[in-house]
C-alpha cells in the first residue's frame, strides 16, 4: 500500500486547520453530535435506571392489575406454581386531622397492604419527623389500627407521629414516616402523599363503595421458570377471555385485567419523561439538519478554494487516486476529531438535563453505555462524509491545464448517486435518533420537502424579479442588485434555500416555545373550578348541595357518575385486539365514567346529530372517542353497568374542551337517570376564598375541612396545588428544551453565515471590476445591502410559511395539541430574515469592499 496519500492528507489537514479552512465544518459537526449525544446519553441512562429498578417499581416479578378484586383463577394459578403472592388495594381519598388537631384535610393516595408486602425491594420508614432521620429498611407493614404516611402529609395537616388521622369512617394512629416505597415509581413525582394501612382495616373505613374507582394489584415472585410460566399463562388467559363472552349478556367474562412484567412495564411510569424526550429529540434533530446544510455549503466553498492547489499537484505528477484518498483521509480525521469533541460536549451537557429535570428523574442513574458514543461518532462521520466529501472528491478531477487557464476545471454538481447514498444514510440515522417514527418523518421529511419548495420558489422569484424591474426608471443600486442575482441564478437559489432552511429551524423553535408549549400548558380561565368532588352517594346529594350553597358556592357542576364497560358495538363483542391504536385498546379494556342529563352541558358543543332531551335508548359520544373507536351516528353501543346490559344508539357527537376544568364525560345519556344501576355523584366548583385571619385568634375551619367532616366518604380533589405542581413539571421540561435550543441556535447561525459567505469570492471579483470602472464604494454597499435584504426577506417569508405547516403537523400528530399559527408569523419572519441576512452579511462580507482592487483582480487571474 502506498502511504503517500496518508502523508499528503496529514499535511493538508494541518495546513487547513492553521488557515481556518475547516473551522466552520468542524463547528457544524461538533454542534450536531453534541446535541444528539446529549439527548442520547440522557435517554440511555434513563432507560438503564428503569431496567435496573423495574422489579422494584412493579413490586414483584409480575403484577396482575385490575379494577375489581383479582379473579380467583389468577390466585390459584400462582399458588399451584409455588409463587409468593400479595394483594394490595389503592385509590385516592381524603385524609383529615381531628377537630382537636385543627381539622385540616388533604387528598391522599390510600394503600392497603398485607403481611409479606413488598415481594421485591423493601420499605424504608423513619420513626421520627426529624430531617436527620434517614429511615431504615423494614419487612414489616402497619399494624392494625395504625397508619404510615409521607412526611408531606403530616406537614400539610399539621400532625405529628402519635396523633390521629381520619380516613372515611375509621381513625388511625400515625406511627411511621414513609421514606421510600419500592413499587410506587421511585424517582417520579406523585401528586398526592401516600397513606398506608393494614389491609385488614380497609373495610372499616367504608371508603370502597359500589361505584368507587379502585385499583387492585396482585403481585407474584419466585424462581424465573415459575414466573415465566405464570406470565405465559396469564397472558393467554387474558387474551382468550377477551374473546370469550357470556352467552346470556354478551359481556366479556374477564375484563379490566392486565398484566405488568419486566417486559411489558407500566406505560404511565414514563408519560411525562416521554413527552420531554420528544421535545429534546425535536430540538436535536433540528440541530443535526441545520448542521448538514452548513456542512454542504462550507464544503463546496472549501473545494472551490482548493482547485488551484490540486491543479498544481496534478502538474507535479500526483495521480487522481492519491489526491482523492488524501482529501478523504483529511476529512475522516477532521470528522473523528469533531465527533469526539461533540461526544465529550454532549456527555457534559446531559448532566445539565439531569439537573434541570430534578424530581422527574433520579440523580443516581446508572452509568451510560457505549451506544451513545458509537452513535455520535457514526453520526459525525456520516454527516461530514455524506454532505462534505462529494464536492471535495471532485478536486481529484481538476485538469493540470487550470494552472494556466483558470476558466477550466470548475466544480460541477455532485454525483446524484453519491448524494443519494449519503443523504439516505443520514436520514436513517436521524430517524433512529428521533425515537419516534412520526416525529422523525415529519422533521426529516418536512425539511426535505421544504428544500424543494425553497429551491423552486427562489428560482421563480429570481425570474420574476428580473422581469419586473424597469432599468430605465429604477434606482441604480436596485438595477445592479437585480443583475447580480439574475446573473447567477443557481447561486441565488442555493443561497436563498440555505438561508430559508436555517430560518425555518429557528422559527420552528420559536413557535415551539411560544405557541406549542403555551398550548401544552393551556392556562385555565380565572374563574374555572378548582375543586372536584367524587364519590358523593345518592342519599347525600341534597345535603351536599345545600352545604355548597351555605358555604357561598352558587355555581357548581352536578352530574351522576355511572361506571360501565363497553362490551359490544353494533352487536359485535368488543375486544382490545380488534383495534390497532394503543389508546383504543386501553379505552375498551377499562370502565367508562358514564353520566345522564336531560339537557346537554352548555359548555359542550354538538358537532353532529341532535341531542333530544328525554330520548330513551340514545347516547351522545365525545367526538375524539368516536374517532378513536371508529364510531359514527346510528351505531349501537352496549354497556355492562353493574352486571346489567344497556343498549343505546349514538344520536349525537359532542366536542369537549378537556382543559375547561369542568365536569366532562365521554358518553352521556340524554335522560334524567338510568333505573336500577349503581351511581355516585361528581361535582366541580370554585371554592370560596377563606376569610382573613385575625391576630391572636385561631384560624377558622376551612370550607374544605367542613365539607369533608360532614361527608367523610367523599374525595375532594383540590386542583389548585395539583395544577401548580404540574406547572412546575412543565417548567422543568421547558428549561431543558430551552437549554438545548442554544445548540440549534448556534447551528442556525452557522448556516446563515455559511449561506451568506458562500458567494464571497464571486462577489469580490464582481465588485472589484465595478470599482475598477469607477463605481463608488457607497453605491456598492447599497447594492450589497439590497441583495442581502431581498434574499433575507424571501427566505424569511418562505421559512415562516413552511414552519407553520411543519409546526401544525408536529402539534397535531406528535404532541397532540390544538394549535393554529398567527397570521403575523410570515410578516415577522420576513423582517427577521432580512435583519439576520444583513447582520451575517456585514460580518462575513465586510472585507469584500475593503480589499484593494489590484489584489482581488490578481487573485482572480
Amino acid at each position: 500500500m502506498n502511504p503517500l496519500f496518508l502523508k499528503l492528507g496529514w499535511k493538508t489537514l494541518l495546513r487547513d486547520l492553521r488557515a481556518g479552512e475547516l473551522r466552520l465544518l468542524m463547528v457544524a459537526v461538533t454542534l450536531a453530535v453534541a446535541a444528539l449525544t446529549a439527548v442520547g446519553f440522557f435517554a440511555d441512562r434513563l432507560n438503564g435506571g428503569l431496567e435496573r429498578d423495574a422489579l422494584q417499581l412493579l413490586g414483584g416479578d409480575a403484577v396482575v392489575r385490575s379494577d375489581a378484586p383479582t379473579p380467583p383463577a389468577f390466585i390459584a394459578k400462582a399458588a399451584s406454581l409455588g409463587l409468593k403472592a400479595v394483594s394490595t388495594v389503592t385509590f385516592p381519598t381524603m385524609g383529615r386531622a381531628t377537630d382537636q388537631d385543627g381539622g385540616a384535610s388533604k387528598l391522599v393516595a390510600f394503600k392497603g397492604v398485607p403481611e409479606g408486602y413488598p415481594l421485591r425491594g423493601s420499605l424504608k420508614v423513619a420513626s421520627s419527623q426529624s430531617a436527620a432521620d434517614a429511615g431504615a429498611s423494614t419487612r414489616e407493614v402497619p399494624a392494625p389500627g395504625t397508619a404510615w404516611a409521607d412526611a408531606s402529609l403530616l406537614d400539610a395537616l399539621g400532625l405529628r407521629l402519635g396523633q390521629t388521622l381520619l380516613l372515611g369512617d375509621a381513625s388511625f394512629r400515625l406511627t411511621r414516616i414513609i421514606v421510600q416505597e419500592p413499587d410506587r415509581g421511585a424517582g417520579f413525582l406523585s401528586f398526592s402523599p401516600r397513606v398506608m394501612i393494614n389491609q385488614a382495616d380497609v373495610a372499616a373505613t367504608g371508603l370502597i363503595q359500589p361505584a368507587s374507582r379502585v385499583n387492585y394489584r396482585f403481585a407474584v415472585a419466585g424462581n424465573a421458570a415459575a414466573v415465566k410460566a405464570y406470565v405465559k399463562w396469564a397472558t393467554a388467559e387474558i387474551g382468550s377471555s377477551a374473546d370469550a363472552t357470556d352467552a346470556a349478556s354478551g359481556a366479556r367474562r374477564l375484563s379490566g385485567v392486565r398484566l405488568e412484567s419486566l417486559e411489558s412495564g407500566s406505560p404511565e411510569m414514563r408519560q411525562t419523561l416521554d413527552r420531554a424526550e420528544k421535545f429534546l429529540n425535536l430540538v436535536a434533530l433540528l440541530a443535526a439538519l441545520l448542521s448538514a446544510v452548513a456542512v454542504a455549503i462550507v464544503a463546496r466553498g472549501f473545494a472551490a478554494r482548493h482547485l488551484d492547489d490540486c491543479a498544481m499537484l496534478r502538474v507535479l505528477g500526483q495521480p487522481q487516486r492519491t489526491i482523492a484518498l488524501a482529501y478523504a483521509f483529511e476529512f475522516v480525521l477532521a470528522g473523528l476529531a469533531a465527533s469526539a469533541l461533540g461526544v465529550a460536549l454532549g456527555f457534559a451537557v446531559h448532566y445539565v438535563f439531569v439537573l434541570l429535570l430534578a424530581g422527574l428523574v433520579e440523580s443516581s442513574l446508572p452509568a451510560a453505555t457505549w451506544w451513545p458514543v458509537a452513535f455520535g461518532m457514526g453520526m459525525g462521520l456520516t454527516l461530514l462524509l455524506a454532505f462534505g466529501l462529494p464536492p471535495v472528491l471532485q478536486l481529484a478531477q481538476v485538469p493540470p491545464l487550470r494552472v494556466i487557464r483558470r476558466d477550466v476545471g470548475n466544480l460541477k454538481p455532485a454525483s446524484l448517486a453519491v448524494l443519494l447514498v449519503g443523504v439516505t444514510g443520514f436520514a436513517v440515522l436521524l430517524l433512529a435518533a428521533s425515537s419516534d417514527l412520526k416525529l422523525g418523518l415529519i422533521a426529516v421529511g418536512g425539511f426535505a420537502g421544504a428544500v424543494l419548495v425553497f429551491a423552486a420558489a427562489s428560482y421563480a422569484a429570481v425570474r420574476l424579479l428580473r422581469a419586473s424591474v424597469n432599468e430605465d426608471v429604477a434606482p441604480r443600486w436596485l438595477v445592479l442588485a437585480t443583475r447580480q442575482l439574475s446573473a447567477r441564478p443557481a447561486y441565488a437559489v442555493v443561497q436563498t434555500s440555505a438561508l430559508a432552511v436555517g430560518l425555518l429551524a429557528l422559527m420552528l423553535l420559536v413557535l415551539l416555545r411560544t405557541d406549542l408549549i403555551s398550548s401544552w400548558r393551556n392556562a385555565t380561565p380565572a374563574d374555572a373550578p378548582n375543586r372536584f368532588v367524587i364519590n358523593v352517594q345518592p342519599e347525600q346529594g341534597q345535603a351536599f348541595q345545600q352545604a355548597l350553597r351555605a358555604g357561598g358556592v352558587t355555581r357548581f357542576d352536578w352530574f351522576p357518575m355511572i361506571r360501565g364497560r363497553l362490551v359490544a358495538i353494533n352487536g359485535k363483542p368488543v375486544t382490545p385486539d380488534a383495534f390497532t391504536e394503543d389508546r383504543a385498546k386501553r379505552l375498551v379494556d377499562r370502565e367508562f365514567n358514564l353520566s345522564t342529563s336531560e339537557q346537554a352541558p352548555d359548555y359542550n358543543q354538538i358537532v353532529a346529530g341532535r341531542w333530544t332531551p328525554g330520548e330513551k335508548g340514545a347516547v351522545s359520544v365525545e367526538e375524539g372517542l368516536a374517532k378513536t373507536l371508529g364510531l359514527k351516528l346510528g351505531d349501537s353501543l352496549r354497556f355492562d353497568i353493574g352486571g346489567q346490559q344497556n343498549d343505546a344508539r349514538i344520536t349525537s357527537l359532542r366536542k369537549v374542551d378537556w382543559s375547561s376544568m369542568r365536569v366532562n364525560f365521554f358518553v352521556m345519556y340524554p335522560v334524567a337517570s338510568l333505573p336500577d344501576v349503581p351511581v355516585s355523584y361528581i361535582s366541580a366548583f370554585r371554592a370560596p376564598t377563606p376569610p382573613p385571619t385575625v391576630d391572636g385568634q385561631p384560624r377558622p375551619p376551612s370550607f374544605d375541612n367542613n365539607l369533608v367532616r360532614a361527608f367523610p366518604n367523599i374525595t375532594n380533589v383540590d386542583m389548585t396545588s395539583t395544577l401548580a405542581q404540574v406547572q412546575r413539571v412543565l417548567d422543568q421540561v421547558i428549561r431543558a428544551v430551552e437549554f438545548l435550543f442554544g445548540f440549534t441556535l448556534a447551528a442556525g447561525l452557522v448556516v446563515l453565515f455559511a449561506a451568506i459567505t458562500a458567494t464571497r469570492e464571486e462577489r469580490a471579483k464582481e465588485f472589484a471590476i465595478m470599482r475598477a470602472v469607477g463605481a463608488r464604494s457607497s453605491l456598492l454597499r447599497q447594492v450589497q445591502r439590497a441583495e442581502l435584504a431581498g434574499v433575507g426577506l424571501l427566505a424569511g417569508f418562505l421559512a415562516s410559511v413552511v414552519s407553520l405547516a411543519v409546526g401544525w403537523s408536529l402539534a397535531r400528530y406528535v404532541f397532540d395539541f390544538n394549535w393554529t399559527g398567527s397570521w403575523t408569523v410570515p410578516l415577522l419572519g420576513s423582517l427577521s430574515g432580512a435583519a439576520l441576512a444583513l447582520a451575517a452579511g456585514w460580518w462575513g462580507l465586510r472585507s469584500v469592499l475593503n480589499t484593494p482592487v489590484v489584489e482581488t483582480l490578481r487573485k482572480a487571474q
